[in-house]
């Protein structure tokens, strides 16, 4: 049986937590790779003129070299995934005949599409996604410079702030440095549902819910317009 070739990944992006959210991701697919991470389309460029990459995870929006010049100037068998918060480079990014537009944030079944997307069209499938942290029942967090443990049926919800979030559990309240969206790519996502830019929840920790808002506990928390239509598509499924 011919083996699977295994493509070979970058990961650019300025912000370090949206690189180490696409890397977690990408580490639960098989036939990939991911060689390096760049916080710069320059320290990129140095790093595909030393290195063979069959795929790039592109941000768009990044200071000095963006990603859009970055991509019309690299070799055109390198591929690119792209990724930003912004809706408006869509149309460019198709232009460049990009595999993918992700929206941040990325979620692992959006990016398991774009990639299976590339297989699809540049390569052999991938095979199975591997066993990943999100089968297991817990995750670690790091808190006061503590790895801490944290079992998934113990999350209530979890709160974003400007710079830290605090995870809500049973008995305690743990606060990290972690992005809200780092903390939702850990989380299993049959068993939470992310409902605001600010808000993650444990769905079976829900007491009530309209079409703006859900009660969890004793503690009303808005549902976002960005987030509703998938919000109430999820909780379809339980009624």
């Amino acid at each position: 049986m011919e083996s699977k070739k295994t493509i070979l990944c970058l990961i650019v992006d300025d912000e370090p937590m949206a690189r180490e959210v696409i890397a977690t991701h990408l580490s639960k697919i098989g036939s990939i790779k991911v060689m390096a991470d760049c916080s710069s389309a320059m320290e990129a460029f140095q790093y595909i003129s030393n290195h063979k990459i069959d795929l790039v995870f592109l941000d768009i929006n990044m200071p000095e070299i963006s990603g859009i010049s970055f991509a019309k100037s690299i070799n055109k068998d390198i591929k690119i995934i792209f990724t930003t918060a912004y809706r408006d480079y869509a149309v460019e990014g198709f232009e460049l005949q990009a595999v993918d537009y992700l929206l941040k944030p990325i979620s692992f079944e959006r990016l398991l599409k774009a990639v299976n997307t590339y297989f699809d069209v540049y390569s052999t499938p991938p095979t199975e996604i591997t066993n990943s942290p999100k089968e297991h029942d817990f995750m670690f967090v790091r808190s006061e410079r503590v790895m801490i443990k944290i079992d998934f049926k113990s999350v209530i919800y979890v709160e974003s702030y400007s710079d830290y979030i605090k995870i809500h559990l049973e008995d305690k309240t743990i606060v990290t440095r972690e992005t809200i969206s780092a903390i939702e790519a850990k989380l299993p996502k049959d068993k939470f549902i992310r409902i605001h830019r600010s808000y993650i929840i444990s769905i079976s920790r829900i007491k009530s819910f309209t079409n703006e808002q859900i009660t969890i506990l004793d503690k009303s928390l808005p549902i976002s317009r960005s987030y509703k239509q998938e919000v109430l598509h999820t909780l379809e499924k339980f009624q």
